[in-house]
């Protein structure tokens, strides 16, 4: 060899190397952007909005409201969600987030024969092991016993349903999406 050609040599092998560099970096990208698209249905998650919210007074206190939550909840993975369990958050005006007390479904049945204050009965109660097939949305309420008065939950801040699979998976639907759920206390 000439000396030339050895001047040339590691200009050549510096080039040869970034661009195998790039090349292995870009296959390395398409792969991780194909996986992560191509099992983006097996991710198991719910979307939501809260429809309506009634307030009514409890009969006899100031400080105890009964609450109907009417949501609707879509499932754009490709796994069912079964609902584990179910609890309604509340975040006052003032303090932190308080964990209403869930009304069973007869109870709410109840309530709307003989509570007319709080109006028709738009959907079903929310069940435990109800199911929220994939590709599909549900409309469903939940009734919530708050220690609060019927004044106190007209002015929160926020109230969230959080719905639970019974894999673990957890769901928030947010009256107002993008506030922050602080821990509740019961």
């Amino acid at each position: 060899m000439n000396g030339t050609n050895a001047k040339l040599r590691p200009h050549a092998m510096k080039t040869r190397y970034f661009t195998f560099l790039i090349l292995g970096l870009a296959i390395v990208t398409a792969a991780l952007f194909f996986v992560f698209t191509a099992t983006e249905g097996a991710h198991l998650r719910l979307d939501g909005k809260i429809l309506k919210v009634r307030v009514a007074p409890l009969p006899g206190s100031d400080e105890s409201s009964l609450l109907m939550v009417d949501f609707r909840v879509a499932n754009p993975s490709d796994v069912r969600f079964v609902i584990g369990s179910a609890k309604v958050l509340l975040t006052p005006a003032t303090g932190a987030a308080v964990e209403g007390t869930t009304i069973s479904k007869p109870e709410v049945n109840t309530l709307f024969q003989y509570q007319k204050l709080l109006g028709p009965k738009y959907n079903d109660v929310l069940s435990l092991q109800d199911r929220v097939d994939p590709h599909a949305s549900l409309d469903r309420m939940m009734g919530v016993k708050f220690d609060l008065s019927d004044a106190a939950i007209a002015s929160r801040k926020n109230l969230v349903v959080r719905l639970e699979d019974v894999d673990g998976t957890v769901a928030e639907i947010a009256e107002r999406p993008g506030l922050e759920t602080p821990a509740a206390k019961k």
